[in-house]
């Protein structure tokens, strides 16, 4: 007896585990915190662990003369499967392929009863079954073996009324009787039958199941009483007569759904109301069977005048009839929608929470995953990615279930082997892990996606994880740039506290309108114009200080700065804010990345009359463009040691989207502008400010979809060139656009799929662009799983024959971001070997996360992100310069990406990030950072006073030269009183000697 099996003995040894009915509604309960029982979970199953795959009779076998027939002949389309009656021998190959432990099948009734009793046996049928469960255990495979997956012989539904009639538990324990006479010497697992809630509920009720019946809920919860007792008559049956000899074990495939609370409303009403979902599915037959052996509350308060009663010898007979818990959870749970009695909820597929519901309703007993899988369209081939990333998804979400939660689950079943006949959708869809084209003669069975992925979990036992170096500590470099960015500042077009520098002299209308009034004529002093005018600097400096940040990345406003576009009207006002803001900040040294231009989904950033010429389309807003950045230069410069021209120009596409044409021409243009603006610094202002320029490019990584295809990982670098080379190459590389794109576009072209075409630089534009970057920054969010998918039309991202799909096993922010580390230290190795060990800055990375406070989200998105970034600098010799966290502060609701919310309360993370900066990394040991202590020197605590208490200062100074004043003045007095008095003494003593001489 294997160790399985002896696990499996100790709950009948011991007895029945007693459930707790209601308990369930705990597995709604939810941490608002991200935690590592959230995320995806590498690792093994537990040593033993089962993996199967499963089919049923009428899907695969085929019929004709070799059975009888069943409900589903002349019921909905027309059945055509893989002949595996015939071809069983490549079904055998395929579960060889996979490498799995057992094959989960079920037996045909009709094919070995034609008239559903043991009084009429096929000999044929025996002797099939028989071939296939020993050449099974010939190559150490187990059958698990189901007698009833939905295909009723049809001379019982003809002759009885099928399951509602109550003679067919009698007839079902005689056809299980003679399975295990058959072959139970062999068989060691058993199921009933599937799913009898579709049975019941599809079958003879909403009749998309054969026999097609649209009955009264009488009628349907009468055939769901008599499946519950079919079940046990034979449980009791095995327990009794087989059991002692044959050591097998027996249960029945229960089916469900899982239900969510609507978002935001996990209230305790709404809980229950989902609790009360699972209970009119599961419920309806786990409770009787794993519970107290009788129909849970729901049921009864809502069929109380047609629901069948369970007498107490019934229920004490029914109670623990199963040794361990099937659990089917696949589509046609969930598929047709309205098949869900969801009560207002929202449909989930979330396969762990399933099983936390199990374990905490029915006292944790074993599982078996009797069914899982998903499906495609029927067009679909071996290409059933998104398939595989739903399997992916409930295997993980299995492994989650066992290692955070204890639930007990000892085999999974990914359903089904082959595609086949697929109940009421015929061939309207697939399910298969191999591919079978019905209409050929051969029927080859061919891997597809989810077979080559199923493969590899299997022999793994789980999902090692891909990455060794997870442990890696150390610090950056002392010269790290740490830093946050932000886009765009909007600058104070006049001085927000202006008392200082107004000339006029004001009355108070007192008795009129109670307004201050200006007197003509009256011109008082001012003082000169200072920067703690401006308000806004000092609460934006107040947030950096609350930071410790030392590098500060952000955008200037060219409309503000150029209203007019050109240099015919410079709003100098606008410029003095912005060099307010620089210079404020240097004293708090704190540095400043400037963004020339920043252009952004909502607002493209020209000023209006360049925007009325055409915006980038016009080649004159290049020549602008050029002249705002000199201006820049020549007012800002000595201040900015780091300047990015443009963010993101290879994402102009948002704008310029009407066609290829246009997008590629806006795009020529910002290139052009770009390199123009870095020729007019390295000319004329490198050599006395000493600053880097370059520009900063939207650098997502791009991932292969599905890795067992050539055509994804084409198009997954293909994505690549787009993004990033179009605008990389030129400047770091060749002076001119990729090969790859002009190729490739050409090519559609050639085939008429595209009209396409990519400007040509010529060679002057090509000397200008080359080599006008002094450092490589990329701004980096997520990564993007590509899939190639051919296009037609001219569009710039039709040209890419490429899709975006998400992978759901991965941690996603609101607005659908996904959190995958590994694909930051991807992208940096991509761009290394394309372009060499060139300095790198990381201008912008983060994620929304909409807590306003402990947003835990993006704590382990810095976390995880910055620590790529270190193995990336370590171990793969990258030449990594800086990293500045995307964003300050929050803008707008829809996407809070920023480290303080709108009222500008510092969230969590903000001490999360100092920590980091601190640290300068992750440090193996708490220990003080070298960096501090050989290059900082201990601040001026008293300078620092005067230099961020500047207006205090001045008024105390003020105060303390009147109070001086005034002391002066007292003394002054007093010491003429003194002398006056010494006179009057002196005088009065000369006057009384005179008269004493007289």
């Amino acid at each position: 007896m294997s160790a399985l099996q002896v696990a499996l003995w100790v709950p009948l040894i011991l007895g029945a585990a007693q459930g707790s009915p209601g308990e369930g509604i705990a597995a709604w309960a939810r941490s608002p915190h991200v935690n590592q029982s959230q995320l995806f979970a590498h690792g093994s199953f537990p040593p033993g662990f089962m993996w199967g795959a499963g089919s049923a009779a009428l899907q695969v076998e085929d019929g004709g003369a070799w059975r009888g027939r069943s409900i589903w002949d002349g019921f909905g389309p027309e059945e055509r499967a893989g002949d595996s009656y015939h071809l069983w021998h490549r079904d055998l190959r395929a579960l060889e392929q996979l490498g799995v432990s057992y094959y989960q099948f079920s037996l045909s009734w009709p094919r070995l009863l034609p008239n559903g009793s043991a009084l009429s046996v096929n000999p044929s049928g025996v002797q099939y079954y028989n071939r296939v469960i020993d050449s099974l255990l010939h190559r150490g495979l187990q059958p698990v073996v189901t007698l009833y997956h939905w295909d009723l012989p049809r001379a019982l539904q003809e002759r009885l009324g099928g399951w509602a009639s109550e003679a067919l538990p009698g007839l079902f324990q005689e056809y299980a009787s003679f399975c295990f006479r058959e072959f139970g010497d062999r068989v060691k697992y058993w199921i009933t039958m599937h799913n009898p809630y579709m049975t019941a509920w599809h079958g003879y009720g909403t009749g998309l199941h054969a026999p097609g019946e649209k009955g009264e809920p009488g009628t349907m919860l009468r055939v769901a009483h008599n499946l519950i007792k079919a079940h046990a008559r034979v449980w009791h049956d095995y327990n009794t007569n087989f059991r002692p000899t044959q050591k097998g074990f027996v249960s029945v495939a229960l089916g469900s759904h899982w239900i969510e609370p609507e978002k935001a409303k996990a209230t305790p009403e709404n809980i229950y109301m989902c609790q009360k979902s699972i209970d009119m599915v599961l419920g309806w037959f786990s409770r009787p069977i794993f519970g107290d052996g009788d129909y849970p509350e729901v049921l009864k308060e809502k069929y109380h005048s047609f629901l069948p009663n369970f007498t107490e010898a019934e229920k004490k007979y029914i109670k623990g009839s199963a040794d361990f818990f099937a659990f089917s959870f696949g589509p046609n749970n969930f598929n047709p929608s309205y098949s869900v009695p969801t009560m207002g909820q929202d449909v989930s597929l979330n396969l762990r929470e399933a099983l936390k519901w199990i374990k905490l309703e029915y006292d944790n007993p074993r599982v078996l995953i009797a069914e899982n899988g998903w499906f495609t369209k029927s067009h679909v081939k071996t290409e059933d990615t998104t398939a595989m990333y739903l399997m992916k998804k409930f295997i993980n979400e299995v492994l989650q279930a066992i290692k955070y939660e204890d639930v007990n689950v000892f085999g999974y079943t990914a359903w089904s082997l082959l595609d086949g006949f697929e109940w009421q959708f015929g061939h309207k869809i697939r399910r298969g892990l191999y591919y079978i084209d019905f209409n050929s003669k051969e029927k080859e069975r061919i891997p597809k996606s989810t077979a080559l992925f199923y493969k590899q979990i299997v022999r793994h036992n789980g999902f090692p994880s891909r990455d060794s170096s997870e442990k890696v500590r150390g610090r950056f470099p002392c010269d790290f740039s740490w830093g946050v960015t932000d886009s765009f500042l909007k600058a104070e077009h006049i001085p927000s506290s202006p008392q200082f520098i107004d000339s006029h002299l004001y009355v108070w209308n007192v008795t009129g309108n109670g307004l201050l009034h200006a007197i003509d004529g009256v011109k008082l002093k001012t003082r000169a114009a200072q920067c703690t005018d401006f308000v806004s600097i000092k609460k934006q400096l107040a947030l950096l200080e609350q930071m410790k940040v030392p590098h500060y990345r952000f955008a200037l406003n060219w409309s503000l700065i150029l209203p007019n576009g050109d240099l015919s009207v410079i709003n100098t006002e606008v410029l003095r804010f912005y060099k307010c803001l620089i210079s404020e900040a240097l004293k708090l040294n704190i540095q400043s990345m400037v963004t020339l231009y920043y252009p952004t989904m909502n607002y493209l950033g020209l000023p209006p009359h360049l925007m009325h010429l055409g915006g980038w389309l016009n080649k004159s807003t290049t020549k602008a463009f050029h002249d705002y950045a000199n201006l820049c230069f020549e007012q800002l410069g000595n201040l900015v040691k780091f300047w990015i021209t443009i963010n993101e120009p290879n994402r102009v596409s948002h704008a310029y989207n009407k066609s290829s044409s246009d997008t590629y021409h806006a795009a020529h243009n910002l290139l052009i502008a770009h390199a123009m603006a870095w020729q007019t610094y390295d000319r004329h202002y490198r050599s006395h400010q000493q600053g880097k320029v370059s520009f900063s490019l939207q650098s997502d990584w791009a991932e292969a979809a599905n890795p067992y295809f050539d055509s994804h990982v084409a198009a997954a670098e293909r994505f690549l060139q787009f993004e990033i080379a179009w605008f990389a190459d030129p400047v770091f590389k060749t002076g001119d656009y990729p090969e790859s794109l002009k190729d490739y576009i050409a090519s559609k072209n050639t085939k008429g799929l595209s009209n396409s075409v990519l400007p040509q630089l010529t060679d002057d534009e090509k000397q200008l662009v080359k080599g006008t970057a002094d450092f490589f920054a990329l701004n980096h969010f997520t990564t993007r799983f590509i899939i190639h998918e051919p296009k037609n039309g001219s569009r710039y991202e039709y040209d890419r024959d490429s899709h975006l799909l998400s992978d759901i096993t991965f941690l996603n922010s609101p607005a659908g971001l996904a959190v995958v580390p590994w694909g930051m230290r991807k992208v940096l190795n991509w761009i290394k070997k394309r372009y060499g060990n060139i300095d790198i800055y990381i201008t912008a990375n983060g994620i929304d996360d909409k807590s306003s406070h402990d947003d835990d989200l993006r704590k382990y998105y810095l976390k995880k992100y910055t620590h790529e970034v270190l193995k990336a600098h370590q171990i793969d010799k990258i030449n990594i310069k800086g990293y500045y966290a995307f964003r300050l502060k929050d803008t707008y609701k829809k996407a809070p990406f920023g480290f303080f919310n709108s009222e500008l309360q510092p969230k969590s993370s903000v001490e999360a990030y100092k920590t980091l900066i601190y640290n300068n990394g992750f440090p193996s040991e708490s220990t003080e950072n070298p960096c501090r202590l050989a290059h900082e020197d201990t601040p001026c605590r008293i300078c620092l006073f005067f230099t961020q208490k500047k207006p205090l200062v001045f008024f105390g100074f003020c105060l303390f030269v009147v109070f001086a004043l005034l002391l002066t003045v007292l003394a002054i007095r007093k010491h003429k009183r003194k002398r006056r008095k010494l006179y009057h003494e002196k005088r009065f003593s000369a006057n009384y000697i005179f008269f004493r001489k007289s």
